[in-house]
């Protein structure tokens, strides 16, 4: 509790992680999907909880964020029902780009870099991948065939789709999901450019601040690394 009162961008960071490795041994189960369920409306929680350390509005992020609770744990019991699917994408997606945007805005709120202000920097890049994995979602229930991988065409798995955001993000070039459609492609390419500016902008700016205070010599406030 400790952690999550002082640091939440650091507990939203570690668990979104956790939920990326409990992934694989969790998905082949109706008992295991409705435990990642629970698993990701903690995650969503915890934004929740991140999100009001920020310059953000509290309130937009509940109104996606509560329903996009629910809406976790009955995907996670019915993973095929395209309906649910969908509005499940449409609620995640908005939220987790709110939440990032409060993140980034936090980070840009002062000329200190903190401790939180790094791990909000790690949850605000995870929490950009985990939007455009939903959006991804939407895409392929809204345009059938949005993506192909290497078992061939069809709907791609969400934990494929958040594989592809990252890899697309990170701009690695190491996903075997690729776009194959338009609309699917010019999703895509937004994320590439997103990627990109964030490093120029987020990283860039906080790597900055560090040394012109090193420059400057001056001490750490309390907090501050």
């Amino acid at each position: 509790m400790k952690l999550l009162r002082d640091h939440p961008s650091a507990a939203l960071l570690g668990a979104q992680l956790f939920a990326v490795l409990a992934y694989p041994f969790l998905d082949q189960s109706t008992a295991g999907r409705a435990t990642l369920g629970v698993v990701g409306m903690l995650v969503v929680m915890i934004a929740l909880w991140a999100v009001r350390r920020t310059p953000a509005l509290t309130w937009v992020a509940l109104v996606f964020g509560l329903p996009a609770m629910v809406t976790t744990v009955i995907e996670a019991l019915y993973p095929h029902n395209d309906s649910i699917v969908l509005v499940n994408a449409l609620l995640h997606a908005p939220f987790y780009f709110f939440v990032s945007y409060g993140m980034i805005r936090y980070l840009f709120h002062d000329d200190r870099v903190t401790r939180d202000e790094l791990y909000a920097t790690g949850a605000a890049f995870t929490v950009v991948a985990w939007g455009f994995a939903y959006v991804y979602a939407a895409a392929q229930v809204l345009w059938p065939g949005s993506f192909t991988g290497a078992g061939g065409p069809g709907d791609r798995s969400w934990f494929e789709l958040l594989f592809l955001s990252f890899t697309t993000l990170t701009s690695v070039g190491l996903s075997d999901v690729t776009p194959v459609l338009a609309h699917a492609r010019s999703l895509v390419i937004i994320e590439q450019v997103a990627g990109v500016m964030y490093v120029a902008l987020v990283v860039a700016r906080l790597v900055g601040l560090t040394v012109n205070r090193s420059r400057l010599g001056g001490p750490n406030p309390p907090g501050d690394v």
